[in-house]
């Protein structure tokens, strides 16, 4: 499937100039898009679960601060609900200090074994606590003590044991802290883009325009 390449190292400098990949292996077809990017997106993601992609509801999430500028990390998608996507996260972080300030996001999703790529664009908001609790209960007892103890994106000593902190922890204290919860983010646009030979890649997005959207074929 693959094109040959090297990487050489020469005076401690890696070569990428002939790292290349021929992407081959599927096609978008207009016709055959849903009119609905939820339901598009869906499919994709089935194709992925089904094709055992590890980690395929990871997804980068970019968020925006005068201060830092934009920040991207990976997070986990744990549900599509009312057409909104869900994650969790430290309301102490900085994704949640700057989605405080500026709660428009972007999504990536990246399954490099079917050369397919998802971005979103969209408004995020905080889930309500009881959902935030519902989803915190189905967690793993040492998930769920981890997300107590953890002050995320803080200074911490380097040789802090925080092994030490999950094994110490009294589990009768278990309950949702309320620096943690979910967001839910409502996406206005779509980018579905499926990779071709010579890199004339095939890209469709979905631009939300009232209550529509209004599909378009992107050059590649």
């Amino acid at each position: 499937m693959f094109n040959d390449f090297e990487v050489t190292m020469k005076n401690n400098k890696i070569d990428l100039k002939n790292l290349r990949i021929n992407y081959s292996l599927n096609k978008i077809n207009y016709n055959d898009l849903s009119e609905n990017p939820f339901n598009q997106f869906k499919i994709w993601l089935k194709d992925a679960m089904n094709n055992k992609i590890r980690d395929c509801n990871a997804m980068v999430l970019s968020t925006f601060d005068s201060i830092n500028g934009v920040t991207s990390r990976v997070v986990l998608l744990k549900e599509i609900k009312e057409n909104k996507f869900i994650f969790f996260t430290n309301y102490n972080s900085l994704k949640a200090k700057q989605i405080k300030n500026n709660n428009i996001v972007s999504l990536c999703f990246y399954w490099n074994d079917l050369e397919r790529q998802i971005r979103i664009r969209g408004i995020a908001n905080k889930l309500p606590n009881d959902e935030s609790t519902s989803y915190f209960n189905l967690r793993p007892e040492e998930s769920k003590i981890a997300a107590i103890i953890s002050n995320q994106s803080s200074y911490i000593n380097i040789d802090e044991k925080l092994e030490d902190k999950l094994l110490e922890f009294n589990k009768n204290k278990i309950s949702k802290p309320d620096h943690w919860g979910g967001y839910a983010i409502e996406p206005h646009y779509f980018e579905f883009w499926q990779g071709r030979e010579n890199r004339l890649h095939d890209r469709f997005e979905y631009d939300k325009k009232g209550l529509c959207w209004k599909i378009k074929r992107l050059s590649p």
